[in-house]
Parts: C-alpha cells; sequence; structure tokens
C-alpha cells in the first residue's frame, strides 16, 4: 500500500513499510526511509508511487478554483463530498489527491477544519483577498520599476520626497522604502550612499537636519498662534537702571544686572532675570509648548528657540523698556563680600543692552590694568566694580586660578554657507562678570529653595558626574553647595520650572510642585534627555563645519596638541580625534597632520601623522572645563547666540 501524505506543508508519497496506531513507517520514492503521522496521511493508493505525484499535480493544475469555490457552497464539507460535486463521480485517489492540492493551495478560498474537512470563505472576504493579491502585484510592479530607475541612475519623484525619511526614519512597511532598499542592495552601497549618488541630498546641513527634526520635533519646527500674554499691572517698579550683556545675535536676553550706591558705603547687586512666569498661566498651551520643547535648540548658524518669537519679544530684556523680573539683590561690602540677600517679583528699566563686539574692545584685561581702567564708556563705573566682585566670587568658589593656562571658547557664524570660526578667550572680563554673577544667582535661589522645603531642578555633581536632582547638593565642579538653573527662562525649561517655584517662594503662595510631585520628575527626566540630546546635535553640526572648513580654507596639514594615548586635539578648532599608531609623545606636544580623506556626509576624518612641531611655534592651550564656565551662561559654550 502507497500512502499521500503532507509534511512541513509539502505533499508526499510513500510506499508503507510497518503501521501502528498513530504512525507510519515509510520508503519515500527518492528511497530513504521515514516515520509520519497516520492524522497525516490523505489518501491511500494502489498506483505506481513514482507517477502517482506527477498526475496529481498536472490535474491539480487544471482544477478551476473560482469554479470549485461556487461548488463548495456555504456549509462545511468534507473532500470527498466536493470531490463528487466537482467531478461527477466519486474520486480516484489521484483526483483526491490534486484535489487537496488545489485546496491546500487556496487559503484564500477554503478555511481547514480538520482533516480532509474545509469550508469555503464567506464572499466579501474573499473579494477583499484577492484585491490585496491585486494589489501587492500593482505595488510589486512599482517597485520593479522605481528600481529599475535608480539603478540606472534616476531619483523618483515618489521616492524623493520621503528620501530623508528613508534615511532617518523609515518605515519598513511602505512601497518606497522596499524600492529603495532593493535599489540599494542591488547596487551593493549603502542607502545614505545611493541617496547620494543619485543627487537626493541637497547639502549635508540639511540631511543631519532633517533626521534632528524627524527625531525631536516631528510636528516641525513652527509654532503654533499662540496669544501674546500680559504680566500683573500692579507689579512694583524698581529704581535701578539695568543692563544686559550679551552677543549680537542675542535675541533672548534673560538676565541683566544694575549696581545702587547704599548709604552704608555698600553697594547693591541686582541680577534681573527676565519672568515669562508672570504672564504664562500653568497648564496653559503656552507652558505646554514649554515643556514640550524644554530648550532652545542651538546650532552654527541658526538656532530652534523654545518660545516663538512674539513671546520672546513680550518678556525679553529689551533695552528703553520696563520689563517683568524676578530680581535677586545682593548687598556687598567694602571687602567685597556678600552679606545679605533679597528677592522680588518687579518691573525692572532697562537702560542698555551691551554687545560682546563693542564692549569687549573697551573693557578687557589690558584696559582694566591701565590707570583709570581705560577710556570712558558707558556704564564703565558698574562693570569695572562688578568684575572685581566676580573675581571675588571666583576666590570665594575656591575656584580662582591666575596660573591657568588660556583656555579658548569657539564661535560659529555661517554666512552665504561660508563657515567662520572664530575663538574667545575663556575667563576674559565680561564673560567672568556674567557666569560669577548667574552662579550666585543659581546657587544662592537654590538655598532659598531647599530651605522653605520646595523642590526645584538642581545639577550637582559628586565623584565627577553630573546629573540633575529635585533637590539640593553640591556641584563640586562649581564649587557651590548646591546650584539651580534658574537665570534663563526664555531658553530652557528647567529654569522656567525653577522661577515658577521661586514666584511662590517669593510672594508666600503655594509652589506649583510639591516634594515627591511625579510631574516634576517627569520634567526632569525629559530635560535632561532632550538637552543632552540637542547638545549633541550641536556637537554634530559644529564637527561638519570644521570638516568643511578644511577644505573652504585650503588647510591640508593642520597642528595638533597630543593629550593622551591616541588622542589630540586640532588647534584652533573644538575637534578632539583619536590617531591611532602616534609614536612615544608628551602630553602637550604639538604635532603636524596631514589629511588623508574627509567624507563630509558620514562625519568621517582620516589623518596621518607627520612629525612633532618645533617649540617656536607652539601655543599654549588647554582643555576646555565646560562644566565650570558654560553652566552660568544660557547657550552652550561653543556657539554665541
Amino acid at each position: 500500500m502507497n500512502v499521500f501524505y503532507e509534511e512541513s506543508g509539502s505533499f508526499k508519497v510513500g510506499s508503507v513499510v510497518s503501521k501502528n496506531d498513530a504512525s507510519l513507517q515509510v520508503d519515500t520514492q527518492h528511497g530513504k526511509r521515514a516515520k509520519i503521522k497516520v492524522a497525516n496521511v490523505l489518501v491511500e493508493f494502489t498506483s505506481a508511487l513514482n507517477d502517482f505525484l506527477p498526475a496529481a499535480e498536472a490535474l491539480a493544475a487544471d482544477i478551476d478554483i473560482d469554479f470549485l469555490w461556487e461548488v463548495a457552497g456555504d456549509d462545511e464539507f468534507d473532500y470527498q463530498t466536493l470531490g463528487a460535486d466537482y467531478f461527477g463521480h466519486a474520486p480516484t485517489a489521484i483526483e483526491a489527491a490534486a484535489l487537496m492540492m488545489r485546496i491546500y493551495g487556496a487559503p484564500m478560498y477554503f478555511y481547514k477544519k480538520g482533516k480532509g474537512r474545509f469550508k469555503a470563505a464567506p464572499e466579501d472576504a474573499l473579494k477583499a483577498a484577492l484585491a490585496g493579491v491585486e494589489r501587492k502585484k500593482r505595488e510589486q510592479a512599482q517597485i520593479d520599476e522605481w528600481v529599475a530607475a535608480m539603478l540606472a541612475g534616476d531619483l523618483p519623484d515618489a521616492v524623493r520626497v520621503k528620501l530623508m525619511e528613508l534615511l532617518h526614519r523609515p518605515d519598513k512597511n511602505t512601497i518606497e522604502f522596499k524600492a529603495f532598499d532593493a535599489a540599494a542592495r542591488a547596487a551593493s552601497v549603502a542607502p545614505l550612499r545611493l541617496a547620494e549618488r543619485l543627487g537626493g541630498i541637497p547639502s549635508v546641513p540639511a540631511y543631519l537636519m532633517a533626521g534632528f527634526l524627524m527625531e525631536h520635533f516631528p510636528r516641525g519646527a513652527g509654532f503654533p498662534a499662540l496669544p501674546v500674554p500680559e504680566w500683573p499691572a500692579d507689579l512694583a517698579r524698581a529704581e535701578v537702571a539695568a543692563f544686559s550683556i550679551d552677543d549680537a545675535a542675542t535675541t533672548e536676553i534673560d538676565d541683566a544686572l544694575s549696581v545702587t550706591e547704599l548709604p552704608n558705603g555698600h553697594k547693591r547687586v541686582g541680577i534681573h532675570i527676565a519672568a515669562p512666569t508672570l504672564g504664562i498661566a500653568p497648564d496653559s498651551a503656552i507652558e505646554k509648548l514649554v515643556l514640550n520643547r524644554l530648550s532652545t535648540v542651538y546650532f552654527p548658524g541658526d538656532k530652534i528657540t523654545m518660545l516663538p518669537d512674539e513671546l520672546v519679544q513680550a518678556f525679553t530684556l529689551e533695552a528703553g523698556r520696563d520689563c517683568p523680573a524676578v530680581s535677586l539683590y545682593v548687598e556687598v561690602d567694602a571687602d567685597l563680600n556678600p552679606v545679605s540677600f533679597e528677592s522680588r517679583v518687579e518691573l525692572v528699566p532697562i537702560a542698555a543692552n551691551l554687545r560682546h563686539d563693542a564692549l569687549e574692545a573697551v573693557f578687557n584685561e589690558e584696559t582694566l590694568a591701565e590707570p583709570g581702567f581705560g577710556p570712558d564708556y558707558a556704564f564703565k563705573t558698574e562693570l569695572v566694580w562688578l568684575w572685581q566682585f566676580a573675581v571675588a566670587l571666583e576666590k570665594r568658589r575656591g575656584k580662582y586660578d591666575p596660573t591657568r593656562p588660556v583656555q579658548q571658547d569657539y564661535n560659529f557664524a555661517v554666512v552665504d554657507g561660508k563657515v567662520i570660526i572664530s575663538t574667545r578667550r575663556r575667563g576674559a572680563p565680561m564673560d567672568k562678570l556674567v557666569s560669577e554673577l548667574m552662579i550666585l544667582a543659581n546657587s544662592e535661589w537654590g538655598r532659598m529653595l531647599a530651605e522653605a522645603d520646595i523642590p526645584a531642578l538642581y545639577r550637582a555633581q559628586t565623584a565627577g558626574k553630573v546629573r540633575m536632582t529635585t533637590r539640593a547638593e553640591p556641584h563640586v565642579g562649581l564649587g557651590v553647595a548646591q546650584y539651580a538653573w534658574s537665570t534663563s527662562p526664555l531658553r530652557r525649561a528647567s529654569d522656567f520650572v525653577n522661577q515658577r517655584q521661586l514666584t511662590a517662594m517669593i510672594r508666600n503662595e503655594p509652589p506649583q510642585f510639591e516634594q515627591g510631585s511625579a510631574n516634576l520628575f517627569g520634567i526632569l527626566r525629559d530635560f535632561d534627555a532632550a538637552y543632552s540630546a540637542y547638545l549633541g546635535f550641536q556637537d554634530k553640526m559644529e564637527h561638519f563645519w570644521c570638516l568643511r572648513w578644511f577644505g573652504q580654507e585650503g588647510v591640508t596639514e593642520p597642528v595638533a596638541t597630543y593629550i593622551k594615548e591616541d588622542l589630540v586635539r586640532l588647534d584652533g578648532l573644538p575637534m578632539r580625534l583619536r590617531l591611532p599608531g602616534l609614536p612615544e609623545l608628551a602630553s602637550g606636544d604639538k604635532i603636524r597632520l596631514g589629511i588623508v580623506r574627509i567624507d563630509e556626509l558620514a562625519g568621517e576624518i582620516e589623518l596621518r601623522f607627520l612629525g612633532k612641531v618645533g617649540h617656536e611655534d607652539q601655543v599654549p592651550q588647554d582643555e576646555q572645563d565646560d562644566e565650570a564656565a558654560g553652566e552660568a551662561v544660557g547657550a552652550p559654550s561653543h556657539s554665541g547666540h
């Protein structure tokens, strides 16, 4: 006896050698011995083993599946009954096997209900399934057409419009992805290289920006229409003439300073911080926007602000206006020691917006060393005294070190596609002045909130690691007992939230967030992740513009400073790279490198060691300490905004 059986989705035949209740031993048509389950046997036959399958397959190919479905009716059936209706007689073994092959091969038409039993698919379900098959055929034809076009060097419009999505956040179920992926495989190139080859990447910055926006601004970087809020009309007006110090490109002016003479011979320093929270209600659409965006994003040539421009302009500390502010007043004695602190919510008259480019020419280390502290200029008396106070504050933190090697900050500007990378000496008088006063405000306001048992968003540093917390903890890098970011509420959600808590403390009102608030922890988590991602994007964009700078300036043999092991820092650029195979060098050695290859799209640069530079070429430079000098200002340290 021979049997026709199903195994792992395939139909086979075999000659029975032995049989028990549950299984059979058979010799297959290829001469192999196999054990099969009795339940898998579909048809028994006595005809020639080798002729059975070819005959059944040929007959199955001639069975009209649509007619067979119509014959089956709506009720469940067995294959013998259907075979009798279809063939007009009880099916032979070959006919039964052919029928089973055809039914098994058409799962859209027939549902399996048990051994040899089936049910025809409902008409609606069958039509839908057949339409799906036709759709897949059409899609495959379209995919094949697009693949052929891309292999011929043409980028179809349908693929072009989705190209950035295909490169950064592909949906593998779309036909555009399937076509692009198939073309890349056929061309034996990475998808990014195929896009480049087909002219689908207009520029590297556009490619990098597209990926960032898809990840962090999936609805776009624009703003919804929002009403411009107004601050309370009952704010008292401060009797000061405040001034700000910012880069020329800064539009979000968060902080201003003032100095007032007191009758007791002391001075009162005012640190005035823009107060958007006075006009933005809790849980309002604008606050939700703040907590969604979380920070302004900086990168060379542009920025994505946390707040829309009309809201920024409503609260920025613009010269000639009385602006709502949260102020920290510090009484300072004749020895430059802070003796008392007072916080107020008020209107602050802004007398001037001083800009770096104009101020630095007259207010610098050289002019401060001249008799009378150099030439006259606006707010000279206040600035000179504030600088002296800033030096005293730095000493008070234990961070004053006049022997420390010169350090550089890097500013990027992009003008008509050309990058301009300039350096500024870190710790210049106007930088130190602003930095120290912001550190003082962030530290003291953090202390006040902690003493009032009001939680806030703190930056802490212990064991060399910087982290965020809702409780006051030391920041060793800054040398302070606590540090709550509070001085950039137009640019950072952390400062915005802390300002909410501060104003509640000052007004003796319940804070928006109580101790242990799950919402506050959620904001901390989201802000920390977003801020790190935004800094990472800034670093990526600056790295690209550094690579572009080499070709733009025709630099082929840059000089670098050896740090340790295989780590070097390129002079004049914020780039640190690993260069394997260096000879034995001492930390600080200057070395000359040769550029072998630059790949802007991949963000890669390949360099080779050419030799040491003579001592006459050496320029002192040290690693930047972002935590100590960059924390106090609103914008990251590499780019000025």
